[in-house]
């Protein structure tokens, strides 16, 4: 990763915060451990999302020390807790739209589950409703847009995919994703630290049952 691209779209948010606008998932997890590893004091948060990287810090980090930072070779990986363990969660495909992306792609409801069951995830960043990740590294065969109506009601533990995403809901919300099947795992709970099972960094992997 060159300096100049970041360079162009990296922006004040706010009097405590910089905004990085990136290009792609695997540039905005890059960034995401490149300034999780320089553990500069001024730094107090890095939130991904689909294609920024939000860096919350005080008066101390100014643009040209993050400009500095991204601007470093990336350094050996050191994984955080999060990011040293795969979580495999065990998925019954049973979902309602599984017939209907099997048509989309030409295939059997057999190859759809076999394709989302090889890949092997990352979670690139949360959002929408507490425990919802965004899990990258899917088949690009399953890249496919969410439904044309949303739901009104997805359960908890739906396992679901829209565009390059897979995902699965933490609790019974409105969602437009497709739903392949669902989960008995517990995404968030409060008793629990983190709360949220997959955090970003972590690697995941769906396993049939």
């Amino acid at each position: 990763m060159t300096e100049q691209p970041i360079a162009n779209n990296l922006m004040r948010y706010g009097d405590r915060a910089f905004l990085i606008e990136l290009d792609s998932a695997a540039n905005v997890l890059a960034v995401r451990q490149q300034l999780l590893a320089a553990q500069h004091p001024a730094i107090s948060a890095v939130v991904p999302a689909a294609r920024t990287v939000l860096v919350e810090a005080d008066a101390r980090l100014t643009e040209a020390d993050l400009r500095q930072l991204l601007s470093q070779p990336p350094p050996p990986k050191e994984p955080t807790t999060s990011e040293a363990k795969t979580v495999e969660l065990a998925v019954t495909y049973d979902g309602p739209d599984l017939a209907a992306v099997a048509r989309l792609i030409g295939e059997s409801e057999r190859d759809v589950i076999h394709r989302h069951t090889q890949a092997e995830y990352t979670v690139q960043f949360c959002g929408f409703s507490a425990g919802f990740s965004y899990l990258i590294g899917g088949d690009p065969a399953l890249s496919i847009p969410r439904l044309d109506r949303p739901r009104t009601h997805v359960p908890a533990g739906s396992v679901a995919i829209a565009s390059e995403y897979t995902g699965i809901y933490p609790r019974s919300s409105p969602g437009g994703w497709r739903i392949l099947g669902h989960t008995d795992a517990v995404l968030f709970d409060l008793e629990r630290e983190p709360p949220a099972l997959l955090t970003p960094g972590t690697q995941v992997r769906l396993r049939a049952r």
